[in-house]
């Protein structure tokens, strides 16, 4: 449904108040002039409030990363490009989150912006992401720019085409990062073969039988291995964006950025913090869960299987299908994962 004229012109009036506001606190980040004003205004207002407008808390006790710092080196001049692989079927968050984080950084003494975005298709033509956002690609495999950090959001099967060009980008790049179950395109390059790796909770059953040369890894709001991340499901990615912010240009920027955001969350901190997911679901007679998939079913429409005296539910016949192919690597399947 269009927006009425009213409703149009307030989120234009929105959206140009947000721009203004960010390019005020620019020039007052870069404007040496107004610098002994910054100051005075943020004590006084820190004075008032108990903390700084612009600046995120510092206290993240029991948060704390186990991580390395493990930082990355930015360019010394210029954008760090980074790519946001997209086809039919792209979940709007998963790419989205990510975009939002990296284009709201601001580096303290600079005056560009530190990425530089763009979205990545095997053709120039329009795709429809989920909910049926339509999107034009900004560039093909063919002419797209050399990425340092590429994002990989749920989509469609990937091509060979797509996995070629992700394991040729992926030679040069700082981070290759899939979110929720784009760690199932990424995981069809061979990249993760032999490495640790999470996904989508709902996923983690298929994952491990598809893949069962890769680590899986419940309970991770991300997981790091060498230039690979994956990211858990759907808002995860927005944590691992901001670790990899915090990995370029430091702590206090990542925490400038969630903060601009009004972003909370903070996985960002503690890669381990979705451990509400790493227990396996327990499929009951009450609750039934479908055990390829590990969602919720409705044992009086849902199709079943019996296996060894006991029945299963699915979720769809393709489930059934899979399920009855191989109905040992499902009934046994928690068995793969960390």
């Amino acid at each position: 449904m269009s927006l009425l004229p009213a409703a149009r012109r307030e989120n234009l009036r929105v959206m140009n108040a947000r721009t203004n506001t960010i390019s005020w606190r620019r020039l007052l980040r870069t404007a040496p002039e107004f610098g002994l004003l910054v100051a005075i205004t943020l004590t006084v207002l820190g004075q008032l409030f108990g903390s700084s407008p612009s600046q995120a808390p510092s206290n993240t006790k029991g948060n704390q990363s186990p991580l390395k710092t493990n930082p990355l080196k930015p360019p010394a001049e210029g954008s760090i490009p980074v790519a946001f692989l997209i086809s039919e079927g792209a979940q709007v968050i998963d790419f989205t989150g990510p975009w939002e984080v990296f284009q709201d950084v601001m580096v303290p003494g600079r005056t560009d912006h530190p990425f530089r975005l763009y979205t990545v298709s095997e053709s120039a033509s329009p795709i429809h992401a989920s909910g049926g956002m339509k999107i034009v690609p900004d560039y093909t495999f063919e002419n797209a720019p050399p990425p340092k950090v590429i994002v990989i959001p749920a989509q469609s099967k990937p091509s060979e085409a797509t996995l070629e060009w992700i394991r040729k980008s992926t030679k040069s790049t700082d981070v290759t990062m899939s979110v929720c179950t784009g760690a199932f395109v990424l995981a069809r390059t061979g990249l993760l073969s032999g490495k640790a790796a999470t996904t989508y909770h709902g996923a983690f059953v298929p994952f491990s039988n598809q893949f069962p040369d890769i680590q899986l890894k419940r309970g991770a709001r991300f997981v790091e291995d060498g230039n690979l991340a994956t990211a858990g499901g759907l808002s995860s990615g927005i944590d691992l964006a901001l670790r990899v912010v915090e990995r370029y240009f430091g702590r206090e920027v990542a925490q400038q950025t969630a903060y601009d955001m009004e972003y909370q969350g903070q996985g960002w901190m503690n890669p381990e913090s979705n451990q509400l997911y790493a227990a396996e679901r327990v499929s009951t007679a009450e609750h039934p869960v479908c055990p390829v998939c590990g969602m919720d079913v409705d044992p009086a429409t849902a199709p079943k299987s019996v296996f060894k005296g006991a029945t299963y539910y699915f979720c769809s016949d393709n489930d059934k299908k899979t399920f009855d192919a191989t109905p040992d690597k499902f009934v046994n399947a928690g068995k793969k994962s960390l």
